[in-house]
């Protein structure tokens, strides 16, 4: 097939406009066109008397090396596509099927590898069913009583399982793993849209029956599902993995194992401490803090798109990024355009936040952490688990200031220390139990600091991106993991038959890159075990 690259139409173009300029584009009448595919879309809105949609699209035609001959054109090749490929299995036997731990999106797609390819995987997962977990998750919002093994952090799908469920990724991307993904989510109910989308999402609503149609897949291909099963100890035989302790509904557990892929997510703390008292090699890491900002979304809307297409074109999503003096940098992250600020805490006494959004974005609020980087030198100790030690901090502050509930205080109001009394403009989008409180308290004035400079320097890309009354909710604590477990070329840990994956790992900052890293650890598996004996 034929690419073309950089083809640009109007946003209200029709399907007859396309042809005609791909026509024009190849020199040929479009009945000549036989078929054509979409591979990647995006949003041109620099101009915004000029927005168009901006297309790479593979076409079929016949006699295609005479079009290329004649069309000699930067935007005009032929398509090269990378075909990912599963490894060939390697020469040493497994005696027990793997042990997955965790089934957010690194441990899932691990899981969906080794089932297809025969490794019939256990994967043990501390939280409920999505099913199970969206009702607990629900009424969590509606009357504040926190689950904590079942709740926005921890359960089937992960804490991306309430998100805005975006794919996007900076990871490079030379064995088509990242279209993979996409191909996998949209076989299990996922829009086509986002295989040619650059700036794909599900959406929370969609992405949940994505993840239990996964899960019956993987069932299907003879993988197992041990819910509400918390892995609380290993034991080693001549230093290496021999079995697995665990807890499930108060009773204690063993699984004989000799291989388990560790993809805890990045809020398995108990865990994470497990994991340090059994000698595991482990360091802290550098992360971000910070608030959820929250502006109409038509503010957003007409920044970027002008006011005549602010209500013609999809939710407009920003990013934004500062880097200070004082050496630290403030961005925006895990963005929802017409989202929810979500309670999206896991333990009991602790508040975290995240932002979620529907697969229609039509809240009426965008909202978007803009957080802070932190490295070990603010934790106050040089331990690996500094950093965790930090975020728990910051969130128990949370809890008091907000009494329990989200606490909430408008930009102006953060920034003359004084709590807010009421909202402004606008009121905000948020899912759980809030009020208003001293935010200006929470972080130390190096962090709080930084925040307000870095709104202020937003607004010079959004201007009143900094208004006074843009609501904050904190605290934005969980935006990736606070350590980092240790492996090796083969992706193996410190301890012989634990591989270490995902974000929790700290190898891994989203849905995609996470499935992406399970990926490569059930290849790795593949290259070097058989399946396990029947």
């Amino acid at each position: 097939m034929i690419r073309i690259q950089q083809l640009k139409l109007p946003v209200s173009h029709t399907k007859e406009q396309l042809l005609k300029k791909i026509g024009k584009l190849l020199g040929i009448k479009t009945e000549n066109i036989q078929d054509y595919k979409i591979r990647k879309q995006s949003i041109d809105a620099r101009k915004k008397n000029e927005i168009s949609y901006v297309y790479t699209l593979d076409v079929q035609v016949e006699n295609e090396s005479s079009i290329l001959r004649r069309r000699k054109q930067p935007q005009i090749s032929m398509a090269k596509d990378i075909l990912y490929q599963f490894p060939d299995k390697g020469t040493e036997a497994l005696n027990c099927p793997p042990v997955i731990i965790g089934s957010g999106p690194a441990g899932l797609f691990c899981a969906y590898l080794l089932a297809r390819h025969g490794y019939r995987p256990l994967i043990l997962e501390r939280g409920r069913r999505i099913e199970e977990r969206t009702r607990d998750v629900e009424q969590f919002w509606k009357d504040n009583q926190l689950q904590p093994e079942s709740n926005v952090q921890f359960g089937e799908g992960g804490a991306g399982a309430f998100s805005d469920g975006k794919l996007n990724t900076l990871v490079k991307d030379v064995k088509g793993r990242n279209q993979a993904v996409l191909d996998i989510f949209i076989r299990h109910g996922a829009p086509e849209e986002i295989g040619y989308q650059s700036k794909p999402h599900i959406g929370t609503d969609i992405l949940r029956k994505v993840v239990a149609d996964m899960r019956r897949q993987i069932e299907d291909w003879g993988g197992t599902f041990l819910f509400e099963t918390c892995v609380t100890g290993m034991e080693f035989t001549q230093g290496k993995l021999a079995g697995l302790h665990c807890m499930k509904h108060g009773l204690s557990q063993y699984i004989q194992t000799d291989l388990a892929i560790l993809a805890i997510g990045h809020s398995a703390r108990d865990t994470f401490e497990m994991l340090y008292h059994a000698g595991f090699h482990m360091e802290a890491k550098s992360f971000a803090v910070g608030l959820r900002a929250e502006h109409p979304q038509r503010f957003i809307n007409e920044n970027q798109y002008g006011a005549e297409m602010a209500e013609k074109l999809p939710a407009a999503s920003y990013k934004l990024t500062a880097n200070l003096k004082n050496g630290r940098g403030v961005y925006s992250f895990c963005m929802c355009p017409g989202g929810y600020v979500v309670n999206a805490s896991s333990q009991q006494g602790r508040i975290a936040v995240n932002g979620m959004s529907y697969s229609g974005r039509k809240g009426q609020n965008a909202n978007s952490a803009i957080i802070v980087t932190v490295t070990p030198e603010d934790f106050g100790t040089p331990h690996p688990l500094g950093g965790m030690e930090f975020q728990r901090r910051l969130e128990e502050k949370a809890y008091q200031l907000g009494n329990g509930n989200i606490p909430q205080q408008l930009l102006g109001d953060f920034e003359a220390g004084r709590v807010s009394s009421s909202y402004g403009g606008f009121s905000s989008a948020v899912k759980g139990h809030h009020g208003f409180g001293a935010l200006h308290a929470l972080f130390p004035n190096a962090i709080r600091d930084s925040f307000c400079q870095g709104m202020h320097q937003f607004s010079r890309q959004i201007p009143g991106f900094d208004q006074a009354d843009t609501i904050l909710s904190g605290v934005e604590s969980r935006t990736s993991s606070p350590i980092r477990i240790a492996r090796d070329e083969g992706f193996e840990s410190s301890k012989k038959g634990v591989y270490p994956c995902g974000e929790g790992a700290g190898y891994a900052g989203g849905i995609m890159s996470a499935a992406m890293d399970g990926m490569k650890i059930a290849e790795a598996i593949a290259k070097r075990y058989h399946t396990p004996r029947e």
